[in-house]
C-alpha cells in the first residue's frame, strides 16, 4: 500500500496545531486557578518547557499532553522527556536566579476531549 505524498507532513502539522491549542487551553486553566504564566513554549538548547507558571512561592514547570486518556498522556511523559524538561528548568533558574528561592516542581496537565484539564502536581522529580 502506498501512502500519498505529504500525508506524514499533514499529520505532523495537525499534531503541532493540537499541541499549541492544548498549551493555550492549559495556560487559560492555570490563570483561572490563580497562576501567572511566566513563559510559554520556553526554548533552550536542552529542550523546551511548555509552560512555566508561578503562584505565591511556587514555580511550576508544566508539560502539557493532549491525549484521549489520562494513562496515554502520562505514558507520553517519558524518562527522556523528563530529563529534557529538568535540564531546561535548570537553564531557566540559572537565567532567573530569584526562581531558586521558590519551591520548584514539575507538573503535567492532561488535556482530554470533553473534559476539564487535569493537573498532576509534582508528576516527577528533578533527581539530581
Amino acid at each position: 500500500m502506498t501512502e500519498r505524498p505529504g500525508k506524514d507532513t499533514h499529520r505532523r502539522r495537525k499534531a503541532y496545531s493540537l499541541g499549541l491549542s492544548a498549551e493555550s487551553y492549559a495556560a487559560w486553566y492555570l490563570r483561572l486557578t490563580g497562576w501567572r504564566i511566566l513563559k510559554q513554549r520556553y526554548k533552550t538548547k536542552a529542550g523546551e518547557i511548555d509552560l512555566i507558571a508561578k503562584k505565591r512561592k511556587t514555580v511550576a514547570f508544566v508539560e502539557v499532553k493532549a491525549r484521549k486518556t489520562r494513562q496515554a498522556a502520562l505514558e507520553a511523559v517519558t524518562p527522556a522527556s523528563q530529563k529534557r524538561i529538568v535540564r531546561a528548568a535548570k537553564i531557566f533558574v540559572s537565567e532567573h536566579p530569584k526562581a531558586g528561592f521558590f519551591t520548584l516542581r514539575f507538573d503535567v496537565i492532561v488535556i482530554r476531549p470533553w473534559a476539564l484539564p487535569e493537573r498532576i502536581v509534582s508528576a516527577f522529580e528533578a533527581n539530581g
